[in-house]
């Protein structure tokens, strides 16, 4: 797996230092950089190839979230942030995860760890899916969830729906752990889709899959 090359950008120094001293204990991450404002971090993304901004909403001149909208895909980002209300748009805008300060360093390794669990995914990982006599290879990050129906199953992709003849269960152990996870007897999710969980509903953007008891205090203690 390659090194992640990482910039800290928030105005407010202790804030970036706390992060700093938390990348120096994660031996796949690299911090090229610590920026005051977008600016400055626009100046270090011409002199180094960046990975990964952990990036600050609220800011004078240039808000984080509108900064984030002038990055390229190639830069994944993780806001950081002292108002929760932002979590949403931050979401919306395709961020790895979001940070609410004052941050821990269980939650910061949590967020950081899925973006190598995205670099994983973006080395052409996938499964073959066989739907009557057709064969299908999708990438798991294609992948939005599986949903059950007695002994069929339906892969739910971002550009098509996949029937084939399985069991959840069947799913449930080819498709690697640490990309996807079972949140009811009928549905596993893949977990860079999901942006929230209301009661006992998982958010995946516009989409609402029902979580179980059995399963409640898994996806929470491991999704949020």
């Amino acid at each position: 797996m390659a090194n992640i090359n990482c910039v800290v950008v928030d105005d407010e120094e202790l804030a970036r230092t706390l992060l700093a001293n938390y990348i120096e204990r994660i031996d796949f991450i690299t911090l090229v950089g610590q920026a005051e404002n977008p600016l400055e971090a626009l100046q270090l993304m011409r002199e180094h190839t960046v990975n990964l901004l952990f990036l600050d909403i609220q800011m004078p001149e240039i808000k984080g979230t509108e900064f984030a909208k002038m990055v390229g895909s190639d830069t994944k980002i993780i806001f950081t942030t002292a108002y929760s209300e932002y979590a949403l748009q931050g979401y919306e805008l395709n961020a790895v995860d979001y940070l609410l300060k004052p941050i821990t360093f269980e939650r910061f390794l949590t967020a950081v760890n899925k973006v190598k669990t995205n670099q994983i995914i973006e080395k052409s990982e996938a499964i073959t899916i066989k739907s009557g006599y057709d064969l299908y290879k999708v990438q798991y990050g294609d992948i939005i969830y599986v949903v059950s129906d007695s002994e069929y199953v339906t892969y739910h992709t971002v550009d098509k729906k996949i029937i084939s003849n399985q069991r959840l269960k069947t799913v449930e152990q080819e498709l690697p752990s640490s990309l996807f996870i079972r949140v009811h007897r009928s549905y596993v999710v893949n977990r860079s889709y999901v942006t929230g969980l209301k009661g006992r509903d998982l958010i995946l953007s516009d989409i609402t899959i029902p979580v179980s008891d059995s399963y409640y205090d898994r996806v929470k203690k491991e999704l949020f």
